[in-house]
């Protein structure tokens, strides 16, 4: 059971990274009141870091589910967070290729983000 659960909550969260990271990234910047480059560049690394730290959070589970500890369970998490990412990024185009928006993007890029963890 648990390993069916874990690719819907993998896809789950990298769908939903988008949106959370967007509207906290942007909130931060207003309080820092950025504007122009300086805004941009501050949101887009504000934003990749947390889709890192979302990703590394499933890929412990992951790890945690797997007994796995020391440099096994480091190289493990880091191989898993960076194949994460890569298949949210490429659901994430594919999404946007079809011209899908709100819930449909979400389900769509669930959907792909899963089939593509297992």
């Amino acid at each position: 059971m648990y390993k069916l659960v874990m690719p819907f909550l993998a896809a789950f969260l990298m769908s939903n990274l988008a949106y959370a990271a967007e509207s906290g990234c942007e909130a931060k910047a207003a309080e820092k009141k950025l504007s122009g480059a300086a805004k941009t560049s501050f949101v887009n690394k504000c934003e990749k870091d947390f889709k890192t730290s979302e990703a590394t959070k499933v890929c412990e589970s992951k790890a945690a589910e797997k007994k796995l500890s020391g440099a096994a369970k480091t190289s493990f998490t880091k191989k898993c967070a960076l194949d994460t990412q890569a298949a949210a990024a490429s659901c994430d185009a594919k999404a946007a290729e079809k011209k899908l928006a709100g819930a449909a993007k979400n389900s769509f890029t669930k959907k792909c983000v899963a089939d593509a963890m297992k």
